[in-house]
């Protein structure tokens, strides 16, 4: 018969030591996100007029200043896919259809959603930096700063997408049940990206090198996100690794929508480990703002 293992007093009381402390950790960290997470709740529910009312006045500043005014917001996203649909079509020679639709329509798919994501990207993460005045002048909360930039820019989003669907019905592609699930992934898109600003903001702005940092790798996202080609036939570790970039998710999502591929919910895998990746970038937010809160307004 096996004799139980014994373990001087010593390290008995070394062990339950440790195992003390590492719930103490658990405990600490779970009030640490707890009460975050309800202080940037109570200031969003406190200043939600507010918010809206900065959101508004982001995208009026953004085009004011220029004769065209508003036209701006879809002349600038119209001049850049001509550029890239000219480019892929006559530089790379696609032509051709995509599942089954003109590589055009499958293409501004994928560029409407990117243009948003692209400015919280870079104009989210210096958003702090921008309403520095906020911060330093007045009594606002900061939390909210990120929601009301991402909410302006997501207005924008909006129009261009209604765009799209009168350009699909113009080439005889009308609106099908599918259409609804472009709803839930305007919300993914939304929550992933304001997440991310309430995450790079208040790095931004304590140290302008990390907005630099950022900038550099947008276009590299760009042309690594299967924006420009279907990242659906890319196999192998490559391919796992575009399967879990949120962007190559949230793109497929919106082309799968218009093109009536199939739910959100018949890819699993994928769902979950983007629901992760949101979970996690919101974690990484509360921990961002509550670590640098207080000295953001002394750099500013």
């Amino acid at each position: 018969m096996r004799q139980p293992q014994c373990y001087p007093v010593d390290v008995l009381f070394y062990i339950r030591n440790n195992s003390i402390i590492f719930e103490l950790d658990l405990i600490c960290l779970e009030v640490y996100i707890l009460s975050t997470f309800k202080e940037i709740f109570v200031e969003h529910k406190t200043y939600k007029s507010q918010i809206f009312k900065m959101a508004k006045n982001d995208l009026v500043k953004t085009y004011s200043g220029s004769a065209l005014g508003w036209a701006w917001a879809v002349i600038r996203p119209v001049v850049t896919i001509f550029i890239y649909w000219f480019a892929m079509s006559v530089g790379f020679k696609k032509n051709g259809l995509v599942n089954g639709y003109p590589y055009f329509l499958w293409l501004i798919t994928g560029l409407v959603p990117w243009f948003y994501m692209s400015d919280m990207l870079t104009q989210g993460t210096d958003c702090m930096r921008k309403y520095r005045y906020l911060i330093t002048k007045m009594r606002y909360p900061v939390s909210t700063i990120p929601t009301f930039v991402s909410m302006s820019k997501m207005v924008v989003s909006l129009i261009l997408m209604v765009i799209v669907v009168i350009i699909y019905a113009i080439l005889g592609f009308f609106p099908t049940i599918y259409y609804l699930q472009i709803l839930i992934f305007i919300f993914f898109t939304f929550a992933f990206f304001t997440s991310w600003a309430l995450f790079a903001a208040p790095i931004s702005a304590i140290s302008q090198d990390f907005s630099n940092l950022i900038r550099s790798f947008v276009f590299a996202v760009l042309w690594c996100s299967g924006i420009f080609w279907d990242s659906t036939e890319v196999g192998g570790t490559i391919g796992l690794i575009l399967k879990a970039n949120p962007v190559t998710y949230l793109v497929t999502g919106f082309r799968a929508s218009f093109m009536g591929q199939y739910w959100f919910w018949e890819h699993p895998r994928q769902f979950g480990a983007f629901i992760v990746e949101l979970l996690l970038m919101y974690l990484l937010g509360l921990w961002s703002y509550r670590k640098l809160r207080k000295e953001i307004p002394d750099v500013l």
